[in-house]
């Protein structure tokens, strides 16, 4: 009688031990995971990159939004993003602000590079992959492409940003 009094007692505690081990384990939170870009986001920059891209040689005129009178460097950014139908801010401050921030490594094309001169927000470009970006520089210039390692753009860049998910 004592010997089976014992397998019950064993056997209870066994089932107990096991049943608080699996809800502890159904119970720990899974650590999430950071979000994989999405195939139609990153299909979406690839034209927005490719427009801006064929801007090249179009003149720099501050305020400027469209091919035909020139662009300033948020300018760029607007056309290249509403000509591939995708609501984004007109100033390279909003753009900075709307932006989701992610870090270089991350950058892919289509993403925006974020530059201050002194203290301030100063200047966006648009990635294109490979550490060269397309942007509208100055008065006097045109847009150009320029690589993120030149001296100057390097020591200027405070932020890379993603506007689309």
């Amino acid at each position: 009688m004592r010997s089976m009094r014992y397998d019950r007692t064993t056997g209870f505690y066994g089932l107990l031990a096991a049943a608080l081990l699996a809800a502890g384990c159904a119970g720990t939170p899974a650590v999430p995971a950071a979000p994989e870009p999405q195939p139609e986001s990153i299909a979406a920059r690839g034209p927005i990159a490719e427009l801006a891209l064929s801007m090249v040689g179009k003149p720099y005129r501050y305020g400027g939004a469209d091919p035909s009178t020139g662009f300033d460097c948020s300018g760029l950014v607007h056309y290249a993003y509403t000509s591939n139908g995708h609501v984004v801010p007109r100033t390279s401050q909003a753009q900075f602000e709307a932006a989701r921030m992610i870090t270089l490594a991350e950058a892919a094309e289509g993403d925006l590079l974020f530059f201050r001169d002194e203290a301030k927000l100063s200047h966006v470009g648009i990635y294109l992959g490979d550490g060269e970006f397309v942007h509208a520089p100055s008065t006097g210039d045109t847009v150009r492409v320029t690589r993120i390692d030149s001296p100057y753009y390097q020591l200027h860049l405070i932020a890379v940003g993603r506007l689309l998910p």
